[in-house]
């Protein structure tokens, strides 16, 4: 079992480097995907981190776009044809960090041969107030002046959209954990049905559910599991979710998922100390 922990960052270098530490382990390596708007010298000196690679293809990535689906796109290519026979891609965010050992985790995939963990709740029955973000056209992939009036005028004057190829839409978190054949499925399904890529092209925030109704709605259903061994905490409200802090750690060390987000050090750095004693203490 050999994991690539993809992980897309914008900014943070010493985060992103803390987070890079953790991971380390004689069958995981780390590939970044950094912002193409971001200016890349600054991360330049994690390269010189074990079994560290920048994803070459790099994306400016767009808040609710389907950039950021390229982005991971990207990055699932690079490490399928990196030739050193990764059997899982594990999806972070540079504000991500374990809650469990290196070891513990990769003997909780050891355990799961042949599993992706992924949200996979229904768009029509559970997850429903995501049903705007695929019934109406978002333009969030563009940049140009009146993309908002413009977007208003064509939901005014178009019909409900209709999802494509019969699918049945699934998913919630953009975060997961997906053994390679699924990742290699994704983009070979992808390059192949250009009006389901197009569909997602113009949703909202398609990376929260593209990847999951592409496997959900094929052979590869069964061995998805309706879990993305995420600790996230949207109590806050809002769009983006709680700020991770001291006043969490009882939770964050209690939990059964391997991972949490989100976390910033400028804010509350003590949590990452607890988490690193609370993962040493439980090996």
């Amino acid at each position: 079992m050999k994991i690539a922990h993809l992980i897309l960052c914008h900014a943070g270098p010493r985060q992103l480097e803390r987070l890079i530490r953790r991971l380390v382990h004689t069958d995981a390596w780390c590939y970044i995907h950094l912002d193409n708007k971001a200016a890349i010298e600054p991360f330049l000196s994690l390269q010189e981190l074990p079994n560290v690679s920048f994803v070459k293809n790099r994306v400016s990535v767009h808040w609710g776009g389907y950039s950021i689906v390229q982005a991971t796109l990207n990055g699932f290519g690079e490490i399928l044809s990196s030739g050193l026979g990764f059997t899982h891609v594990n999806l972070l965010s540079g504000q991500d960090y374990p809650l469990k050992s290196t070891d513990a985790i990769h003997k909780f995939f050891d355990h799961s041969p042949g599993r992706t963990f992924m949200h996979t709740l229904s768009v029509v029955n559970e997850w429903t107030e995501a049903l705007p973000r695929i019934t109406k056209y978002h333009l969030a992939n563009m940049n140009f002046p009146g993309k908002y009036k413009a977007e208003r005028l064509i939901n005014a004057v178009m019909p409900v959209r209709k999802f494509p190829e019969q699918l049945v839409p699934v998913g919630r978190s953009q975060w997961f954990t997906i053994i390679a054949e699924h990742a290699a499925y994704i983009i070979e399904y992808l390059a192949r049905n250009k009006k389901v890529v197009d569909f997602f092209k113009l949703s909202w925030a398609p990376d929260e559910m593209i990847f999951q109704t592409v496997l959900y709605n094929s052979v590869h259903k069964e061995q998805m599991v309706n879990d993305n061994l995420r600790y996230i905490d949207w109590s806050a409200g809002g769009s983006s979710p709680k700020v991770l802090t001291m006043s969490d750690a009882a939770a964050l060390t209690q939990s059964d998922k391997l991972f949490a987000r989100k976390f910033n050090p400028t804010i509350d750095s003590a949590i990452l100390d607890h988490l690193d004693k609370s993962a040493l203490l439980n090996h």
